[in-house]
């Protein structure tokens, strides 16, 4: 270990003092702002809004950043803060669980397995400050300040602010704590005149405790977080003036998850058209805070300094949920309305004037900052320089890569609860996240998310492994089960693929990715009849499982279908749909009466009830809700997502209590 650590020092000390004269180092600020979509700014840009950003484009080099699946921001920005796949920094989802007690815990510093950016820097004698960071708590030890994300709580806390008995390691030096302090808003302190501007709600609703699953306190979470960081980050680079300055704004994303489906919808009607009327404008104005934000960084900035600007993934914005129930929850939108293109803008020292990045990607991000700040990337960073955007020296080695790796294995050591040991943090800190459970704890959808992975980059083994492992410890979810199914019938072991997926199907018989599953293994025994049969049943249950859909254009040249139409059946399915569309815009009154025409032309038309019901439900009439899905089992009893749909339901009215004049 020693003649190893001492051969990655005289590399660094190479690099840093001599052969090869890598560029002379720059200052660097990165400013990641979540959930920024580049559609979203090319509109509004091109209606003369967004002037900072529209300098960045002008002045600097831009490109559409790539990103990659799962859309999730802890993995995402982990990702372009160390230069490595999630498979390697290990970093799968946004809480780890306590075996002992069953408490959900956020990630932490400490399950990171790899260096980031500012470890780096900060052991090549550089000085750094990182702001809000995604797992950036407790802080670890580094050659400048850390104000970790505990610093404003992120949603998973259900105060809302920094406090308590975690509060330990929530900024290094811990002696920056209480100079920051004053700058630091809570969602308290906001006031309406403040949140004008976003929200139009009453003082009442204004005035609510803060709580997390109210839509109001959610936002002003989202607006003072933002702007505590926004603060410190801009009085750390003007007291500091770091080599590196790393901040983290979550606002946006947050707003777009809570509102993004009012954004410039149009024709909605009943409660929809309510929401819209109070928090239609918020999307659009938090666009413009974080303009603002962009260009209160940009006038920071030195002839030395680089600017960094982007986001981690974008966000489908004005799309309603196929589900309109989902609309009266804050937690309707998921990643699954996150686009795979974020943003990435280059400014200020170093970079070409009205230059095009090509397709960047999350990984080129760490290279492209060590360049700029003198240091080369290492050869275990698959990412590339973005030198297409560089105005370095010329002879530069780009890509020359004399540093194997910037790990010396200090943070490999695993801890009992799976994640890394970083001996740069406080000994005391790392006793106080054991007396807390945080050193017992996995990550179980975490686990999940880096199976998938292993998946998709076609190491079946270790996927197979993985999924073992997580189906031994809940035997009882059906999902793992299909996933483990998958993983088996790429390497073959058809047989124990098959006993996995129709254990699947047993515990959910609406399970889509189960049936795909079982209509692969079908088609690679040749009995594609059976393929196209299972394929056309995950259709069934799920509409949108593209997978399937895939399959039956591939086999049959178009989506299939359980059977061919009749015409009374085919203009009954058109209303249906007008239907749906309806119900989609909160127009429940005109979905009702596109259905009883539908109704009327083909009484025997099972979709018709299964839309009725769904209708029924959003106007609170769960009687009707219930006949409808009766009368759709009763059209076909085989259907097994009506009688799930209609056990359910059951299960809900039976657990209400009475009001029929019981005292």
């Amino acid at each position: 270990m020693l003649v190893r650590q001492l051969a990655i020092l005289l590399e660094v000390l190479w690099l840093v003092c001599g052969c090869g004269s890598p560029p002379s180092p720059g200052r660097v600020v990165i400013l990641g702002i979540d959930g920024i979509d580049p559609q979203a700014v090319d509109l509004l840009m091109s209606e003369g809004k967004l002037p900072n950003f529209a300098k960045l484009r002008q002045q600097g080099a831009y490109g559409r950043l790539i990103s990659s699946k799962p859309l999730l921001s802890p993995i995402i920005w982990t990702t372009i803060a160390t230069g490595k796949p999630p498979l390697e920094h290990g970093i799968g989802h946004f809480v780890a669980v306590n075996e002992q007690t069953g408490e959900r815990l956020p990630v932490t510093s400490q399950m990171r397995r790899v260096k980031a950016v500012w470890n780096i820097l900060s052991d090549a004698g550089r000085e750094v400050a990182v702001v809000g960071w995604w797992a950036t708590w407790p802080a670890e030890t580094v050659r400048g300040a850390i104000v970790s994300d505990h610093t404003c709580y992120h949603f998973l806390f259900t105060e809302g602010a920094a406090g308590g008995p975690d509060a330990v390691g929530v900024v290094y030096p811990p002696e920056l704590q209480p100079v920051l302090a004053p700058l630091i808003k809570r969602p308290g302190d906001l006031t309406m005149a403040d949140a004008a501007p976003f929200i139009n709600v009453s003082p009442d609703e204004f005035r609510r405790p803060f709580d997390f699953n109210d839509d109001v306190g959610h936002f002003k979470w989202a607006l003072t977080t933002a702007e505590s960081y926004r603060r410190i980050g801009l009085r750390l680079w003007e007291q500091r003036r770091p080599d590196l300055l790393m901040v983290y704004i979550e606002g946006l994303d947050s707003t777009s998850h809570l509102f993004g489906h009012l954004f410039r919808a149009t024709g909605l009607s009943g409660e929809l058209a309510e929401q819209q009327k109070r928090f239609g404008r918020a999307v659009e104005r938090m666009y413009d805070y974080a303009d603002r934000i962009v260009g209160d960084f940009i006038d920071a900035l030195d002839d030395r300094t680089t600017l960094v600007v982007l986001s981690d993934h974008g966000f489908d914005l004005g799309v309603l949920h196929d589900d309109p129930s989902r609309t009266r929850d804050m937690r309707r939108v998921s990643e699954r309305y996150h686009r795979i293109e974020g943003v990435l803008y280059l400014y200020g020292n170093r970079i070409m004037p009205h230059s095009r990045i090509d397709r960047p990607t999350l990984l080129d991000v760490t290279p492209t900052v060590l360049a700029l700040s003198g240091l080369w990337p290492a050869r275990d960073m698959p990412g590339r320089v973005l030198g297409e955007a560089l105005d370095l020296p010329a002879g530069r080695p780009s890509e020359q890569r004399t540093l194997s790796s910037y790990e010396t294995g200090d943070r490999l050591a695993v801890q009992g609860g799976g994640g890394a040991v970083d001996p740069a943090v406080d000994p005391k800190i790392l006793e106080r996240l054991g007396a807390l459970g945080y050193t017992d704890t996995r990550s179980p959808q975490g686990d999940r998310n880096l199976a998938a992975l292993y998946f998709e980059a076609g190491r079946y083994a270790e996927a197979a492994d993985a999924y073992a492992k997580l189906v031994e410890q809940d035997p009882q979810d059906a999902n793992l089960r299909a996933s483990l199914a998958g993983a088996l019938g790429a390497l073959g072991r058809l047989d124990e693929s098959i006993e996995q997926i129709n254990r699947a199907i047993e515990m959910d018989p609406i399970n889509p990715e189960a049936y795909h599953n079982r209509g692969v293994l079908h088609e690679r025994r040749g009995n594609l009849e059976a393929a196209v049969k299972e394929y056309e049943t995950a259709l069934r249950y799920n509409p949108q499982y593209e997978p399937s859909r895939q399959a039956l254009v591939r086999l049959k040249g178009h989506e299939g279908g359980q059977e061919p139409l009749t015409a009374a059946q085919k203009l009954a399915a058109a209303l249906a749909e007008r239907a749906r569309q309806a119900a989609l815009r909160g127009d429940y009154e005109t979905a009702t009466k596109e259905l009883d025409e539908a109704q009327r032309v083909a009484p025997s038309f099972a979709r018709v009830y299964q839309y009725r019901s769904n209708v029924a439900f959003l106007r609170g009439d769960r009687e009707a809700a219930l006949a409808a899905l009766r009368k759709a089992l009763e059209l076909e009893p085989d259907n097994a997502l009506f009688r799930t749909n209609l056990e359910r339901l059951e299960q809900r009215a039976g657990a209400e209590p009475s009001t029929s004049g019981a005292d």
